[in-house]
């Protein structure tokens, strides 16, 4: 992986952590309820076959109520543009004050697989079936 930003490059906390934090370029305050797209100055060229995966801190979430609008968001393999967050004031009465350099999200370098869409006029039947949404329940 190539990034072309040493001032804000991502960084792992521990050894054996998935996701590499993610610091904003600007210092931001968010009132209760208002969301802001902010840079975090990386840009970033992930081998083809994997994509970054941008999601919240769990910190910032549970101690503020900072989120991400489109959490997860996708990082293609292809994009070189910075990698921008929508962040999210959720707490419904305090104001969250962030400074430029903190640590807002973090990137989770996923492989995957491309899948191939082929119509069909049926398919197989499972256990599950169209159960969605609460279809297991609690018993």
């Amino acid at each position: 992986m190539v990034v072309d930003a040493l001032e804000y490059l991502p960084g792992y906390a521990r050894s054996g952590d998935a996701g590499a934090d993610l610091r904003i370029t600007e210092s931001v305050t968010l009132q209760p309820g208002e969301r802001r797209l902010v840079g975090t100055g990386v840009r970033i060229a992930l081998p083809a076959g994997t994509f970054g995966m941008v999601t919240p801190r769990s910190g910032q979430a549970a101690k503020r109520g900072l989120g991400i609008v489109n959490a997860p968001g996708t990082v293609d393999s292809g994009y070189r543009g910075e990698i921008r967050i929508c962040l999210i004031n959720l707490d419904t009465k305090t104001t969250v004050e962030l400074q430029e350099g903190e640590r807002v999200a973090q990137l989770v370098v996923v492989p995957f697989i491309s899948a191939q869409f082929i119509p069909v006029a049926e398919i197989d039947e499972t256990e599950r079936g169209q159960g969605g949404y609460g279809s297991t329940g609690q018993q």
